[in-house]
């Protein structure tokens, strides 16, 4: 049940680095919106992009995890690893909700 809910989170962490990377593209070519068009352009690329960042290295954990599990490392010998990441993640997690809420919803008003 552990790799499954492990590719789970992957599959979903890769999604956000994507559509973030095809957001990016649509607003600076279709749109004309760089870091420097103006205070949203700079706060958006930088909230988002800093975020992206965490998102990419706890990424880069959660496959080096799997991998190590998936060559029959049983998960129990990663425990304190597997916590930690764990922790990271849900706190990447909770600063999304933070940015999405200050980028996405109170910017648009």
């Amino acid at each position: 049940m552990f790799r499954i809910w492990w590719l789970v989170t992957i599959v979903l962490g890769l999604y956000f680095l994507f559509d973030t990377g095809m957001e990016w593209k649509k607003l600076i070519y279709v749109d004309h919106l760089t870091i420097s068009t103006n205070l949203f352009g700079t706060t958006f690329y930088s909230l988002v992009g800093l975020h992206a960042s965490h998102v990419t290295v706890g990424m880069i954990f959660l496959l080096l995890v799997i991998g190590v599990n998936l060559l029959g490392f049983p998960i129990e010998t990663q425990k304190r690893r597997v916590k930690f990441l764990s922790w990271y993640w849900h706190f990447v997690d909770a600063v999304w909700v933070i940015v999405f809420t200050v980028v996405y919803i109170i910017s648009t008003r």
